[in-house]
């Protein structure tokens, strides 16, 4: 595990998601997934959360799961995995309901961002559904190009993938 300070009052902590630590958020996460998704072919959207192995958000895949604490509890966090030598897959960001609109999903964002470009990876990538009009929101505004038809019909679309070019590390 990894922890800075992000201010006097919050912190970054790189772990993974196994880490009691995540728990609350991860499994508001797959709360909120089943809310707003439900069953897909009978199963709870939130087994989406299960795709991944955890060792592919450690370092040693290539990965990070970031956690940003508040007093010792997670409030935000994200992480991303390898997609390729040059390509970083932004995942799992997510702030605690009780915690928006402070920029968190921002500050997780640009962490994550950060510590791809510093591994070497140029490029980061992602999804996000058609649901979540929040999300496609913030990544607009962080500068990600939609990979979809913005005036497309997002239910039929599905999965919106969304790119970004990394910033180069500064030394």
């Amino acid at each position: 595990m990894d922890e800075h300070s992000l201010d006097g009052r919050d912190s970054f902590l790189y772990t993974l998601p196994n880490d009691p630590l995540a728990a609350p958020l991860v499994n508001d996460l797959a709360r909120d997934y089943d809310e707003r998704y439900g069953l897909n072919d009978g199963v709870p959207s939130s087994f989406e959360l299960q795709r991944y192995p955890v060792e592919h958000f450690g370092p040693a895949a290539g990965g990070a799961f970031l956690l940003v604490l508040r007093d010792g509890v997670a409030i935000a966090g994200g992480a991303f995995k390898r997609t390729d030598a040059s390509t970083a897959e932004a995942k799992r960001v997510w702030t605690h309901p009780n915690f928006r609109r402070q920029g968190l999903a921002r500050v997780v964002m640009a962490e994550l961002e950060r510590e791809a470009a510093a591994r070497g990876y140029t490029a980061m990538e992602l999804t996000t559904g058609a649901r979540q009009p929040e999300a496609v929101a913030l990544y607009l505004h962080l500068g990600y190009s939609p990979l979809f038809d913005l005036d497309g019909d997002f239910e039929e679309i599905s999965y919106l993938a969304f790119s970004k070019t990394l910033a180069s590390p500064t030394a």
